[in-house]
């Protein structure tokens, strides 16, 4: 152990409370630090995790992001040319050679893709009308890219292979019609076609809105219904990575023309949301942190102010202003680390205490607990801040001892 290292510990030793409160005040920062970056790190990464499960990572739509140019814009680029009243052809709309971009979809890593044909309908059951979007798909794909299988309350996908006129409904719409499994129900078009559908399968969620309004059915079943033969109007797809979800999507739309959307896209305006939260969360949890440090500073001022006559004495022995710096710096960097070790202990308790609570929301039915995030990286940046805080408290008063004139000290001990 180095001399300055040394004299440090025995300072620290020898006041025993006041480098008691010190460490008290750095482990409580890092510990309550930690326990709401976590609650809030997991409650972030639920909420992105529920949106990621129930919505696609890219969405294909049959649309463009930018107006096709007019045939006379695209000859004439600068030309003193207006057009006024133009109408789109009527046309089947729908994303046209769908096999062939479905197929260059497939052959990019890393992703599962199901092709889906959206439209609304009017179900009509027992004199009660309701509209609701219906979603054509192919079971096998739809497994791959929605986690709807895995809500289902009864049925399953697989029905609607086995059932051309099956139908599968959400809970919220089973319960405002009264219907069961195995009902009959009539589904009418807004192009006139009708077709009486079997419900086949339940499903929940946990959001009302879509239990209420999404229903699904065999692909070719809805493209008949629709008037739509062979024709699709989305592509959904999952990604392994769901964070590389946009520059995907950039690639695809450059390819294939059609609008991809990912869903960092969809809900920007969320994610600005959280981002604000954490630079709030993290801003109230560092003030801890720096509130705690004053009790370093506190200390280590205290025993600068008691040992100026010993600083000037090892300066007069040969001591300089860097060496008494650096005492009163590792006395900082001690309280600190152990500070963080304590802190990291006893935050770590707190984290498995709050995993432990049970709450159950307004209108939910089930019990459910508190997020917490385990991540390391939480961690480090908890002792990294306390070291950072600890280090800068004790700066102050260590500049103070290395300007210390060790000849006007010692002549008025004369």
């Amino acid at each position: 152990m180095s001399i300055q290292l040394s004299i440090a510990v025995t300072q620290l030793i020898s006041r025993r409370r006041p480098t008691l409160v010190s460490l008290g005040g750095i482990a409580l920062g890092v510990a309550f630090f930690l326990a709401v970056s976590s609650l809030m790190r997991g409650s972030e990464r639920d909420f992105i995790t529920r949106l990621i499960d129930n919505s696609p990572h890219i969405t294909v739509s049959d649309e463009y992001r930018k107006a096709q140019p007019q045939p006379v814009n695209t000859l004439w680029p600068n030309a003193a040319i207006e057009l006024r009243r133009v109408k789109p052809l009527t046309e089947v709309r729908g994303i046209r050679g769908h096999a062939q971009k479905l197929a260059f979809i497939e052959t990019l890593p890393s992703l599962r893709v199901a092709p889906v044909l959206v439209g609304s309908v009017v179900l009509s059951f027992a004199g009660r009308n309701e509209g609701v979007t219906l979603n054509g798909v192919v079971p096998a794909k739809m497994k791959g890219v929605s986690t709807i299988e895995e809500k289902m309350r009864e049925g399953s996908l697989e029905a609607l292979t086995t059932n051309p006129n099956g139908l599968i409904i959400g809970e919220g719409l089973a319960k405002k019609f009264g219907l069961s499994m195995g009902n009959m129900v009539n589904a009418a078009s807004p192009n006139g076609e009708v077709r009486t559908l079997k419900v086949v399968g339940i499903f929940r969620t946990g959001n009302a809105s879509y239990d209420e309004n999404q229903t699904f059915a065999l692909l070719k079943r809805v493209q008949g219904l629709l008037d739509r033969a062979n024709r699709v109007n989305r592509f959904i797809i999952q990604l392994d990575d769901p964070y590389a979800a946009r520059e995907v999507a950039t690639v695809i739309e450059r390819q294939i023309g059609y609008k991809a959307v990912s869903w960092q896209e969809s809900a920007e305006d969320l994610m600005s949301v959280l981002l604000v939260r954490n630079l709030i969360m993290y801003s109230v949890v560092s003030a801890i942190l720096v509130v705690a440090s004053f009790g370093i500073y506190n200390t280590i001022s205290t025993i600068v102010m008691e040992k100026i006559q010993d600083i000037a004495i090892l300066k007069s022995m040969g001591f300089h202003a860097r060496d008494i710096r650096h005492i009163f710096l590792a006395e900082g960097l001690i309280l600190g680390v152990l500070g963080s070790l304590f802190g990291v202990s006893l935050g770590l308790g707190l984290m498995w205490l709050l995993a432990q609570v049970e709450i159950k929301p307004p209108g939910a039915s089930e019990l459910v607990h508190l997020p917490i995030y385990w991540g390391w990286e939480q961690y480090g940046l908890a002792a990294g801040f306390a070291l950072a805080s600890a280090i800068g408290a004790a700066y102050l008063p260590a500049r103070k001892a290395g300007r210390v004139q060790p000849v006007a000290i010692l002549r008025g001990l004369a």
